[in-house]
């Protein structure tokens, strides 16, 4: 028998985050295509960004025909040789587009394998040596956050730092509650740190 759920952040109700969870303004409009495996995830980090940004929408799926990239000038946020930092889109002043590919590092490939038109989109990546604070995944290399730290990161530097650090709270509720249920032992020998 499954435990009873928050309708909001999907979490089970003895850990609901939405007492967390900001509710922020932004400029940039964000579009998070999560890939279908990540969105049942119990870490799925994706949502808390989508319920902490007014300006951002969560699509579910593979394919993605109907995708808004002409009203506004759209970016994709993922690392790339074309990629250019981040930084160099602030302070335009006009409005914009940050699309954000959700799941591993494999299932994001995937979605821009199969979205052509996502993957012509010019690329802009985040500054170098960036740690995550994601302590229960192992990162595949330096520089690779969660969705929810990848956001926080960019908003941030397009609209003023530590604007949207607030996003960041629920992320680290759930990481620590993970922990709190694994148990100091548990997480020791599997991720190779203390708590």
């Amino acid at each position: 028998m499954s435990r009873p759920q928050c309708p909001r952040c999907q979490r089970p109700l003895s850990h609901c985050l939405c007492s967390l969870i900001p509710c922020l303004d932004s400029h940039t409009h964000v579009l998070i295509l999560q890939h279908p495996d990540e969105s049942s995830h119990a870490l799925n980090t994706a949502r808390l960004a989508a319920l902490g940004l007014r300006n951002c929408e969560l699509r579910v799926g593979e394919v993605f025909d109907d995708l808004p990239l002409d009203d506004v000038p759209s970016y994709l946020l993922f690392p790339g040789d074309d990629a250019v930092p981040v930084a160099n889109l602030a302070g335009h002043g006009a409005a914009l587009r940050l699309i954000v590919p959700d799941g591993t590092w494999r299932k994001a490939r995937k979605l821009l394998y199969l979205n052509p038109r996502l993957a012509a989109l010019p690329r802009v990546a985040l500054p170098p040596g960036l740690e995550s604070r994601y302590r229960l995944r192992k990162a595949p290399a330096s520089g690779a956050l969660s969705t929810v730290e990848a956001i926080t990161v960019a908003l941030n530097i397009l609209e003023g730092a530590g604007r949207f650090d607030a996003l960041l709270r629920p992320f680290e509720a759930l990481i620590e509650g993970q922990i709190k249920a694994m148990g100091e032992g548990v997480y020791q020998r599997n991720h190779g740190v203390s708590a």
